[in-house]
């Protein structure tokens, strides 16, 4: 396993900080037991967010993939979509922005899209990855509206199994023609652990969760 980048480091370091990231016993949706859970809301209880923009540009430029838009998923999409849009503009690189509401408006503008609608290639933005449910609904969605949903992009991928055998990412990728990108993902978490002595008791913990229900 290849060591991890430097903008890897620097988000599991800030998601560790701000308790986005924890270890123990955990109860997830699906009814499986996890060493661990990650809630990227926590990271904005004071967390650098101006350096999680840059883990998310860094990990987004390593692609060298060409996008028209960016598109948050509510709610987490919409914060995590927000830093991205901005550090690009830091960049001079201007993007329109936009996110979904969970309930149609039907005052004001109306509809479900706050902003533009998506056009063109359309990257997704979004905090997890796990059995991608979540992903599917923005993609279609996305092409509901007659854009192309090219890339999607996450903090965090679980590498669990999607419907089937094979991962998540690699359903998505399949079904939907789309690229699938984390920063960091379960492996890079295992191999951070091995070298962190607060984490290292998860180690087993972690290599177990992933060779019972990854891909």
């Amino acid at each position: 396993m290849s060591e991890l980048k430097a903008y890897q480091n620097n988000f599991i370091n800030l998601a560790l900080e701000s308790q986005a990231l924890e270890f123990g016993s955990f109860t997830l949706k699906s009814g499986r037991s996890s060493p661990y859970f990650f809630n990227a809301a926590k990271m904005l209880n004071g967390c650098d967010l101006s350096a999680l923009a840059l883990c998310y540009f860094e990990a987004i430029e390593s692609l060298r993939l060409s996008f028209d838009c960016i598109y948050g998923p509510a709610y987490k999409g919409i914060f995590l979509g927000s830093l991205v849009a901005m550090k690009y503009s830091q960049e001079n690189y201007h993007y329109p922005l936009s996110f979904n509401r969970k309930e149609i408006k039907n005052h004001g503008e109306g509809g479900d899209i706050i902003g533009a609608d998506p056009q063109g290639d359309v990257m997704i933005i979004d905090d997890v990855l796990s059995a991608g449910t979540a992903a599917r609904e923005s993609i279609q969605k996305i092409t509901n509206l007659g854009a192309n949903a090219r890339l999607f992009v996450v903090g965090l991928d679980r590498q669990e199994k999607g419907s089937g055998t094979i991962s998540a990412k690699a359903e998505l990728e399949r079904d939907h023609d789309i690229v699938v990108e984390s920063i960091v993902d379960l492996d890079a978490l295992i191999q951070f652990s091995k070298n962190n002595d607060h984490l290292h008791a998860y180690q087993a913990q972690l290599q177990e969760y992933r060779e019972t229900w990854g891909a």
